[in-house]
Order: C-alpha cells, then structure tokens, then sequence
C-alpha cells in the first residue's frame, strides 16, 4: 500500500515544468534522539536542491522550472511522524512523502512522475532503472552543501542512437533530464552558479571528448568542466570533485 502526504508548508512547483526528484528518506536521514532524526549522506544534496532553487526565484519569482523534491519512504522502521517532524525541523524543501513496501517502489516513482530517483541502496537504484526509472546510487562520501555537482558520464549520456537497435528507456530518461538540466544551468551565469555540470568521458582521447561536448551543446546543454580519462581509473576525479551524483545509461557504481 502507498502513502502519499503533500507538504502543506512549501508551495508546491509546477507539475509541468518542474524537475521532480526522489530520494530516500533512509539517505537523507540518519539515527537521531527524540523527535529528530540526524543527517545522512544525501542530506547536502537536498540543501544543494533548494539552494538553486532559491537562486532562480530570486532572479525571477515567476519562475516555474524549479526542483520538486519527493521524500520515499521503503523502510518501515523509519516512522512517517518522524520523517516530516525532520523535514520541517531542519526547513528542507520538501514538496510531498510518499510511503511505500519496496514491492511497491516503481509505481510509487511512476505515479509521482519522477524523472530521477537517487538512492544508496543498489538494489533499489537497480530496480528503478529496469522499468525506465532515471536513476543513480549515491555514495557514502558526503559531497558540499554547495554547488550541486551533477557529473555526466558522456560515453552513456551522449552515446549516439542506433538506426537499427531501439534506445533503450534508460538513456532516453538520462539525455531529457540532461537537458531539462542545462536549461536550468543556463539561467545562471559562468561564475558564482549553485549548478555546476562536469563532463567525464572513460574512453577515447581528447576527440572522443569534444565530441561528447559538440552533442550535448547540440541539445542546448553546456558544461562547467570537462574530463578526458582515456581509460584510467574514475575514483580520483571523483574524490576531488565530489559530485552529488553521476547521470549515465544506467546505474554507475
């Protein structure tokens, strides 16, 4: 059975034009005394989130292209008082909760329309994706409060479509998010922005990362930064950069 409580303290974004992300509650929070649980790993990425939002209704209140934010609950030994007494504790923005089973996680994510789930369960970032659900893990290494890091996996997210062979639901999730992405980071400008994208090509050389430039500007999405690892490993750029999360085809580890 699914439960879903609206936030009646935040106003409520846009349902056409927002970007709704997912996360779990068992990310975002950690075990707490009393009435308020502590903060997990996910909790910068949630303060990061509304940061930019913030930034864009200052720059014009009417804007509608904002984060909306969706707090999931699969874990039945988080209680759901507790889980909205913390929300509203630490004044995240957040616009509804839902409370599911875990059976019940994707057509919780699908009845949300959820365009990007973000979970440190990979089982659940993995059971998201199957069905066609944008998603990513999220590591247990803390990224800043601020910018929100997005980093793109250009050898997923750019790889060119197949006349022949279908495209799969994942990358076509991973490419709309992408650019709903790069309109948002294109209403700041090139410094002080609180949305930073980073382009990380694995394979090929300088070429095969201008390439994945020239396709994503081509889709109207530019980047703050752009890696070339031609094969080495990712986990130090990663270590120094420290993004919130990595978007590609599928779940990266």
């Amino acid at each position: 059975m699914v439960s879903t409580v609206q936030n009646t303290d935040v106003k409520q974004k846009d349902a056409d034009r927002a970007l709704v992300v997912a996360v779990t509650t068992r990310s975002v929070f950690d075990a707490g005394a009393g009435d308020v649980y502590g903060m997990g790993v996910a909790f910068p990425l949630l303060q990061s989130l509304q940061k930019v939002n913030q930034r864009l209704l200052e720059k014009n209140p009417a804007e509608s292209l904002l984060f909306d934010v969706v707090l999931i609950a699969t874990d039945s030994q988080q209680q759901s008082s507790r889980i909205i007494s913390s929300t509203s504790h630490y004044g995240l923005e957040v616009g509804r909760f839902c409370f599911s089973s875990r059976e019940d996680l994707v057509e919780t994510l699908v009845a949300n329309k959820v365009q990007l789930f973000l979970s440190t369960d990979r089982d659940e970032t993995l059971q998201a994706s199957q069905k066609g659900v944008l998603s990513a893990l999220l590591g247990q290494q803390e990224a800043a409060s601020e910018p929100l890091t997005v980093m793109l996996c250009g050898d997923a997210v750019v790889r060119p479509d197949s006349d022949s062979d279908p495209v799969p639901a994942s990358r076509r999730a991973a490419q709309s998010f992408s650019a709903r992405l790069g309109e948002m980071r294109g209403r700041f400008g090139a410094s002080g922005s609180p949305l930073s994208i980073v382009l990380v090509t694995s394979s090929g050389g300088s070429e095969s990362c201008g390439v994945a430039l020239q396709a994503l500007r081509s889709r109207g999405l530019s980047v703050d930064e752009a890696y070339c690892l031609a094969g080495t490993p990712r986990g130090p750029i990663l270590s120094l950069l420290r993004p919130h999360f990595l978007l590609g085809d599928g779940v990266i580890d």
